[in-house]
């Protein structure tokens, strides 16, 4: 791991490369602004690679999403730092929740505002029900399948019992690849008195004191602090395709509802 004052010593200013991760994870498809593991692989490459920096990072702003591009994109993160012995630290803004967190818990430290949402260690599955409505205006539904659990957790059908057990043996291991990601990460600094991953959500200050986050700090104060008054910024962000920089994609745009949809959940306004 570099030493933070190594660059002062050889009066060299440090360079810390930041990158923005910023949207929900894995919901919008081309031209949206979900994040992938794809998306993601070459500007992570070139923040742990270009010009040697002293330090990433992260600026997170996620309310999670696909569990799996979570777990893609924190591991790429680890390998990276471990390849190029670059620390990683976290700077959480609106909302680290679920695998937003995950991402979070990627890095070496976790640093986050008073007013910052973190935690959700959790899973979840959400539908509708429709089968009493199309029942009352007369609609029949007809689905035919090859595969007795083919149609499982059909909007349009009574939500049975067997379905909902094989939902959960879906959800429990995701759940517990999550608690093991975050208890790899954290270790002995997480609150051994709490249940943490309850899908419960805390503050930055809560957050700090049950060891899910180190402390409050904003990413370019923290950052001079631990490399030099005079360390650069080389700031990465994923490209947007023009349409929908002018909200011209109708798929961008449904991109957009489900990750607006995403961060309500976590929203409080001043």
């Amino acid at each position: 791991m570099k030493i933070p004052f190594l660059n002062r010593l050889v009066n060299r200013p440090a360079s810390v490369a930041v990158l923005r991760l910023q949207g929900a994870i894995g919901i919008a498809g081309r031209g949206g602004s979900g994040l992938s593991d794809a998306a993601l692989a070459p500007m992570l490459e070139r923040a742990f690679k270009r010009r040697k920096p002293a330090a990433v990072a992260l600026a997170v702003n996620s309310p999670g999403g696909s569990p799996v591009q979570s777990s893609l994109i924190g591991a790429r993160i680890r390998r990276l730092a471990q390849e190029n012995d670059v620390p990683v630290h976290a700077f959480v803004e609106d909302v680290a929740a679920s695998g937003g967190y995950w991402l979070a818990s990627a890095a070496d430290f976790i640093w986050a505002d008073d007013s910052s949402v973190l935690g959700s260690i959790g899973v979840i599955s959400s539908g509708f029900g429709f089968a009493e409505l199309i029942q009352r205006h007369g609609i029949e539904r007809r689905v035919h399948t090859a595969g007795r659990s083919k149609s499982m957790l059909d909007p349009f059908r009574p939500e049975s019992p067997e379905d909902v057990a094989r939902l959960e043996r879906l959800l429990a291991p995701i759940h517990q690849a999550f608690k093991e990601q975050v208890i790899a990460r954290r270790g002995s600094r997480l609150a051994e008195d709490r249940d943490l991953f309850t899908g419960e959500i805390w503050t930055g200050r809560e957050a700090v004191e049950l060891g899910l986050a180190d402390g409050i700090a904003h990413l370019v104060p923290k950052m001079r602090a631990l490399y030099g008054d005079k360390t650069r910024f080389l700031t990465y962000g994923q490209r947007v395709p023009l349409l929908r920089r002018f909200g011209l994609s109708a798929e961008a745009l449904i991109g957009g509802v489900e990750e607006r949809a995403a961060f309500s959940r976590f929203e409080v306004r001043g």
